[in-house]
């Protein structure tokens, strides 16, 4: 029997609170910030407007996009990670992916970034739909995770630097993409990096 998101978030909850602070402190590769670059252009080229960062962690992509003069909500399923997004004045919420309670169409764009790694295959789809529903037609989302290559199948991470160990799920490149393709247009697909570093980043466009 396949797990399900509601099985794993508890841990996920307080190991993303232990490790709030730490990660906080902690900055980003390269990569990243050359991606959510590319994802702030394409979103200013669409019109702007209104962006929900689901995964927000402590804020600091989500202060990025803020600076970047765009309308930010973020949200997380860590208390510990959201009070650290209000102190940078952001407007955040705790909420988990199955639970976004916002208006349908509201927002122009969504940023996921290494957060729907921790939602199993069982649930994706729910998640996916959760998301469209959130933006306008023809709205931007953002979608990276690490996955492919040496990474696949789903389980608890027994090696992880977290406590409790996270539960991941990694998917190949054409799984993947079959899943957003469910409820988006592919815009751009492309992976950066290998091994356990493997990452897969897509912008997705929600049509109709």
């Amino acid at each position: 029997m396949s797990v399900r998101y509601d099985e794993v978030i508890g841990a996920l909850r307080t190991a993303y609170d232990g490790g709030a602070e730490r990660r906080d402190g902690a900055g980003k590769q390269w990569w990243k910030l050359a991606e959510r670059e590319a994802f702030l252009g394409r979103v200013l080229d669409d019109g702007g407007g209104r962006l929900l960062e689901s995964g927000a962690g402590t804020g600091q992509d989500s202060v990025f996009f803020r600076d970047s003069g765009l309308d930010v909500v973020a949200v997380d399923l860590s208390p510990a990670m959201v009070s650290l997004c209000r102190e940078k004045g952001l407007d955040a919420h705790v909420m988990d992916f199955l639970r976004l309670d916002f208006a349908p169409e509201s927002f122009d764009a969504a940023y996921a970034l290494n957060c729907l790694l921790h939602v199993p295959n069982g649930d994706l789809p729910a998640v996916l739909e959760a998301v469209r529903g959130l933006l306008r037609p023809g709205g931007l989302f953002f979608l990276g995770v690490y996955g492919g290559g040496s990474l696949h199948g789903e389980g608890i991470f027994e090696g992880d630097d977290h406590r409790p160990p996270r539960f991941f799920s990694f998917r190949g490149d054409e799984e993947l993409q079959e899943f957003a393709g469910r409820e988006f247009e592919i815009v751009d697909f492309h992976v950066v990096g290998a091994d356990e570093t493997r990452f897969q980043s897509l912008t997705l466009r929600r049509s109709g």
